[in-house]
């Protein structure tokens, strides 16, 4: 097991020693998510990057919180969990002497937004704990998270599938213009590579540097399948018109991508499994993010299983069907 700890706070960061409610703990359960693409990498018109993404039942993060003598972190992600209490601790100017255990993990770098969830599943526990009031999107640039996407903040607030409009030069975090609640049918077949990571960190940095201008007319195209394809769709729960509509915008931006990646899917093993499921007349796929995880999508459970029956093999890929989070995390005293 990895812990991480923290020295008991002297002098000025003697926190320790307020007053903390009597509650014997916080356990938070904050839902994955996919990116299913940028809408305007161009950013023509004052507002860059706008996303559309969904929250997924599985994978997920849970973690418990508790009083402690000082602060303690254990389980997957340890390291991070110790950073992102810290520094909630002092904005929320709370107590750092808490307990964190990570129960459940979601893969970090594989496309599922770990550390967005992570790090507001730390805050609002620790919020919590201390009865202060918790708005994600206050933490965003404590937490360094929603830097380019705001699907994250708001699957974790409220789930569903997510629109949001891009950042300006204000540096708040990209506004939710739509959210539909995804239909309760519909299930999601994810295709996990656990022997790669997706490009994060300096080089995801090094990328959206790189990466020539996007084509505004690219982008005004993108936009529309969203508004008049992907959304009504949704709406009107019709999977094919919002599988093709999704498979259209993962087709454009995946290409733009694709030197940095080393093609328009990340993993090799994934491409030819998301080819596979392109021969056999799926209309929605494609790669969550940076990847290595791609995705299909599927009117029904029983088809979700037919599809995982007729590609899993021995390998290193990993199949999982989940179902879209029409609700935000759960945050429930212990």
């Amino acid at each position: 097991m990895t812990v991480a700890e923290v020295p008991e706070p002297t002098g000025e960061t003697m926190r320790a020693a307020a007053p903390r409610p009597a509650e014997t703990g916080v356990r938070v359960r904050a839902p994955a998510r996919l990116h299913f693409g940028f809408l305007d990498l161009n950013g023509g018109l004052g507002r860059r990057f706008g996303s559309v993404g969904l929250a997924l039942d599985a994978p997920a993060i849970q973690l418990t919180a508790r009083p402690a003598k000082r602060a303690v972190a254990t389980g997957p992600e340890a390291e991070r969990v110790r950073t992102n209490l810290l520094a909630a601790a002092s904005y929320l100017d709370v107590p750092e002497a808490v307990a964190i255990e990570v129960e459940e993990a979601i893969p970090p770098h594989a496309g599922f937004g770990s550390g967005t969830q992570l790090a507001l599943s730390v805050a609002a526990a620790l919020a919590r704990l201390n009865r202060r009031p918790f708005a994600p999107g206050d933490f965003a640039d404590v937490l360094d998270r929603g830097n380019r996407s705001g699907v994250g903040l708001a699957a974790f607030t409220e789930g569903g599938l997510i629109v949001d409009g891009g950042r300006d030069d204000s540096g708040a975090p990209p506004p939710v213009i739509a959210r539909l609640p995804y239909p309760e049918a519909w299930r999601i077949v994810l295709i996990l590579d656990e022997g790669m990571t997706g490009v994060h960190g300096s080089r995801e940095t090094e990328a959206f540097r790189d990466l020539p201008v996007f084509d505004g007319a690219q982008a005004a195209e993108i936009c529309r399948i969203v508004l008049m394809q992907i959304l009504p769709a949704a709406a009107t729960a019709e999977p094919n018109g919002f599988g093709a509509g999704i498979t259209a915008i993962q087709t454009r931006i995946g290409d733009h991508f694709a030197p940095h990646q080393g093609g328009r899917y990340a993993s090799p093993a994934v491409a030819e499994a998301l080819a596979a499921i392109a021969q056999r007349g799926v209309p929605g796929y494609g790669q969550s993010s940076w990847g290595p995880t791609g995705f299909a999508l599927l009117p029904s459970q029983g088809e979700a299983e037919a599809l995982v029956a007729a590609l899993a093999r021995p390998g290193r890929l990993r199949f999982v069907i989940a179902r879209g989070r029409n609700g935000g995390a759960a945050i429930t005293d212990l």
